[in-house]
């Protein structure tokens, strides 16, 4: 149960990271929807915890629990909450490996596989009633209301959080990609995949893809930035749109939102889905041609037998 040793480890690492911008992380002086900042609800020492730190330290003891659960006791025939466990992991395990293949998933699963449980989970109980709407008033120094804090928030509300995990996936990119390629053989990889030839149009191929590569340097230096931003933008669209229908008709702010819900579910998946596979991609990118090279030896070794 690899995977499992994996979460436990990778999860309890993501709530001190989310520590690391929380000091700017202030109340912000609204008067409708959720704060674009998490609030700070308690101060340890120097450590700000905000209201999606406290969300996110939740879901991730509910996840190490559950984990425990499953993998304390192994059984040849599983139970049921073995059985639902392996089923997960498996599923995911598969669907992974059909997109980087066999080699690549056995040394990346532990990172994507439970990046991609850690969002969606992260994702649903922000959904949770209670979550952004159970907090206190925000009022001025003439008593007048100017906003309201919630005690709870999503944690993928939090550009902390989206930030966290990309800055995480961008270090163990540089770290694949080195173990792949080597380090000059990375810088070759983005400034020449295909600088063969002689005369003028091997110096021409190479004036190219060193344009290119320079384009190349620079989306692959933005990806922390539009991973976490796409992230932290669809969940907190989703959140406000939440607030929004549960305020648009105060007698009926138990009904109106009930379609948005199950619309959140599916955007949930979606979004764990679409920062899982991208990064299961650019790690493809990167380390496929190793991949290439290693079958290629071991077919000239196997000829040689």
């Amino acid at each position: 149960m690899r995977f499992i040793k994996a979460i436990l480890i990778l999860l309890l690492a993501f709530a001190p990271m989310m520590a690391f911008n929380a000091g700017a992380a202030e109340a912000v002086e609204v008067e409708h929807g959720l704060p674009t900042a998490a609030v700070k609800v308690i101060k340890l020492g120097p450590l700000d915890i905000t209201n999606s730190m406290v969300m996110t330290i939740i879901v991730t003891l509910i996840l190490v629990v559950f984990a425990q659960l499953i993998s304390r006791n192994v059984k040849p025939v599983p139970g049921k909450l073995q059985n639902f466990g392996e089923f997960m992991v498996e599923s995911m395990y598969n669907f992974l490996g059909d997109v980087l293949g066999p080699q690549l998933v056995k040394k990346t699963f532990w990172f994507f596989g439970t990046i991609f449980f850690f969002i969606l989970f992260i994702n649903w109980f922000g959904l949770i009633p209670g979550v952004g709407t159970i907090g206190w008033h925000v009022y001025d120094s003439a008593h007048r209301q100017i906003g309201f804090d919630p005690l709870l928030r999503g944690g993928n509300a939090d550009l902390n959080m989206t930030s966290a995990m990309s800055l995480m996936f961008f270090v163990l990119w540089i770290v694949w990609a080195i173990q792949a390629n080597g380090a000059i053989g990375v810088v070759k990889h983005i400034f020449a995949p295909g600088a063969d030839g002689s005369g003028f149009m091997k110096w021409f191929m190479v004036a190219i893809f060193l344009f290119v590569g320079v384009l190349e340097t620079l989306s692959i230096a933005f990806r922390p930035v539009s991973l976490s931003f796409r992230l932290y933008g669809n969940v907190f669209a989703g959140e406000n749109v939440l607030d929004s229908m549960m305020k648009i008709v105060p007698a009926l702010s138990w009904l109106i939102p009930l379609p948005f819900y199950f619309l959140e579910l599916l955007v949930g998946l979606v979004q764990a889905l679409v920062f899982t596979l991208l990064t299961a991609v650019f790690t493809l990118l990167i380390c496929e041609h190793d991949e290439g090279h290693d079958h290629e030896h071991a077919d000239g070794h196997a000829e040689k037998h």
